[in-house]
């Protein structure tokens, strides 16, 4: 199986890197990017194949990850449609916001459709991961979507009217989870600890809290409580950020995301 991955960017790259930390052979992946350089980059590092054109890597793969930007992946619709003539792919998209029908409707309706959501994470093997299929994919196909996701972290299939909600608290969550782990690090430098130290401990903290999350079957905000004493210093720390709008400013972060993510789906 030939896994060709249009688009060298930072998540194709994470996933690429993880496939392999995985146990994907580099042999088994082509890529093609329009800066090269990106594309040599990844062969320098996993052994993967860099492709000259669009068309010699959808000629030579059986497996076609789209992960271009969601605008770049517009304009390439037309090109890639012809690339593919009337040989069947399954086709795995990764670009935020393009649906399936999208994706039916500019590479044709008979093809085998995949919509992926990773996250960043999976440069370290723990990407959230959701997919959807349209009506052509086999269950053998859906197992093959399950293993090269499942070697980046985790993959569930949902249902595509979750999509939207789905890449916000998986897709671009990551990026809030790092503001708090380094606001709470500056924090803790502000107030004498080394700043590398302070990362550190902020990061293993988050990290076994959701590990808590996942494993007790206990509500957060239970143990949030079990956390904090009667007239101590935790729940002065929890005061202060239901002052502040905490829960709200997420809330307003989360709405911000999925306004995004409705409009780049309606943007003709």
């Amino acid at each position: 199986m030939i896994y060709g991955f249009l688009g060298a960017g930072n998540m194709a790259g994470a996933i690429i890197r993880g496939m392999v930390k995985g146990g994907f052979k580099g042999s088994s992946i082509n890529v093609y990017n329009i800066t090269e350089a990106k594309s040599q980059k990844l062969a320098d590092e996993c052994g993967v194949k860099v492709c000259k054109s669009q068309s010699e890597l959808i000629e030579s793969s059986d497996v076609i990850i789209l992960a271009v930007k969601p605008q770049v992946l517009t304009g390439l619709m037309g090109s890639i449609k012809l690339d593919l003539q009337s040989r069947k792919h399954l086709i795995i998209s990764i670009a935020v916001g393009k649906t399936i029908d999208f994706l039916e409707k500019g590479l044709g309706e008979d093809q085998a459709i995949v919509r992926v959501m990773p996250n960043i994470n999976a440069k370290v093997l723990c990407s959230t991961s959701g997919y959807c299929v349209n009506k052509n994919v086999t269950d053998d196909e859906k197992k093959i979507v399950e293993e090269l996701f499942s070697s980046v972290g985790s993959i569930t299939e949902i249902p595509e009217s979750m999509f939207s909600i789905f890449g916000v608290v998986a897709g671009s969550s990551p990026a809030f989870v790092y503001m708090y782990i380094d606001s709470l690090a500056r924090a803790a430098q502000r107030a004498g600890m080394p700043k590398a130290q302070a990362l550190e401990f902020a990061a293993q903290t988050t990290m076994g809290s959701a590990k808590m999350v996942l494993e007790s079957g206990i509500h957060p905000l239970e143990m949030a409580d079990m956390v904090c004493s009667p007239g101590g210093t935790t729940i002065e720390g929890i005061y202060a950020l239901e002052e502040k709008g905490f829960q709200n400013t997420v809330f307003r972060a989360f709405d911000a995301v999925l306004a995004k993510d409705k409009f780049i789906q309606n943007k003709k």
